[in-house]
């Protein structure tokens, strides 16, 4: 009886954790914790698509992208001048459900936002912000 007491009060709980608000917002900042590729071909005016760096991406000169840590860190991902890419450090911070403001250590480029217009385990779409 006691562990059937314990694992209805444990089921309350964890209902009670994803129904509260925020709940819908660490799942999505979860999803986004990994390494995404520059889906040019995909982009829909101005909302950038990206695929996870595992997708059988069509041939290209090269792809951009990102990756995201759980911890804050970011790493932007450019187009090195080999054709490889080369990372630049930074950091992600959550202004809101559906806004990421970036900032890269050495500072050669401006702080900016992505909007996130969606995301699941297949596809990122953002729209980027200058600042």
């Amino acid at each position: 009886m006691r562990l059937f007491t314990l694992l209805a009060s444990l089921s309350v709980l964890l209902l009670a954790a994803t129904c509260q608000p925020g709940a819908e917002n660490a799942i999505q900042m979860k999803q986004l914790e990994r390494t995404w590729l520059h889906a040019h071909e995909e982009d829909q005016g101005d909302v950038r698509i990206y695929r996870p760096n595992t997708y059988a991406f069509p041939p290209s000169r090269g792809r951009t992208g990102f990756s995201f840590d759980h911890n804050g860190m970011f790493t932007q991902l450019d187009i090195a001048p080999t054709d490889g890419l080369e990372g630049r450090k930074g950091k992600w911070t959550a202004e809101n459900d559906h806004t990421l403001r970036i900032s890269l250590d050495d500072k050669k480029d401006p702080d900016y936002k992505l909007e996130i217009v969606s995301v699941d385990k297949d596809v990122l779409k953002v729209r980027r912000i200058e600042q």
